[in-house]
């Protein structure tokens, strides 16, 4: 299995990457924090005097805004391939009491930072609403429902991607080569020395020279702690279980 364009796009906007803002009348992309709750609304924090402030400031007659969340995936290593390219479009609204009490525990639960407490002072919150999707990947576009989208999940391992390819590559090179040409079985050419590039929840693409391969996990994993129950079978085939 391998994750679909919704679940990429879900990790993608989740909040661990920088993102860049194109809002209606105005002209140029602006940078902005955010993440995303459980829902896949992007939650923008906003220094209450500034640039973007302005910008989100609603038109006569409007409560919200218009904008369109641009995000680029940023591989975890130099011989990593990109996931792609999303765009959220939408509108955002300045939240406020309530509001803005209750998405700033969602928001802390990506990114718990300390301007959360400047929350109606310093700093302010806006919530967006989804209204279209879209997928860019290889220079091919896809539209993604967004209840597809709101229904997806963002990919447990995307924050922690880099260490565990970093870990694979510095302490069990053998271990994964062994499994790798295993798996790979008369696909696998002498001298072979294949290498992580990317994981996540399904699987992990290896490279070999210029070829790469996907291999699936025998499940889709939960979290750092279920991937390290799977792996360990293949890294440590010498330990007692």
């Amino acid at each position: 299995m391998q994750p679909s364009p919704a679940e990429i796009a879900r990790t993608l906007a989740a909040g661990h990457l920088p993102a860049v803002a194109h809002i209606a009348c105005h002209p140029g992309p602006l940078p902005v924090r955010h993440v995303t709750d459980a829902q896949g609304r992007p939650l923008l924090l906003v220094p209450s005097d500034g640039t973007l402030t302005t910008a989100l400031r609603p038109q006569p007659g409007n409560d919200d805004t218009a904008l369109v969340l641009d995000i680029r995936d940023v591989p975890p290593m130099s011989t990593s391939p990109a996931l792609g390219r999303v765009w959220v479009s939408g509108w955002a609204v300045r939240l406020s009491g309530d509001e803005a009490r209750a998405a700033a525990l969602d928001y802390a639960d990506t990114d718990a930072c300390g301007d959360l407490l400047d929350i109606g002072e310093s700093q302010a919150l806006y919530r967006m609403d989804v209204a279209e999707v879209r997928f860019e990947r290889h220079e091919k576009l896809v539209e993604i429902d967004p209840d597809d989208y709101a229904e997806a999940s963002p990919d447990p391992l995307r924050a922690v991607e880099f260490d565990l390819i970093a870990d694979l590559a510095d302490h069990h090179v053998t271990e994964m080569s062994d499994y790798v040409r295993r798996q790979l079985g008369k696909a696998a050419r002498p001298g072979d020395e294949p290498r992580v590039v990317r994981l996540d929840r399904y699987g992990f693409l290896v490279r070999m020279g210029s070829r790469s391969a996907r291999l699936a996990f025998p499940r889709p994993v939960t979290d750092r702690h279920d991937l390290a129950h799977l792996l360990h079978p293949i890294l440590c085939s010498r330990c007692s279980a």
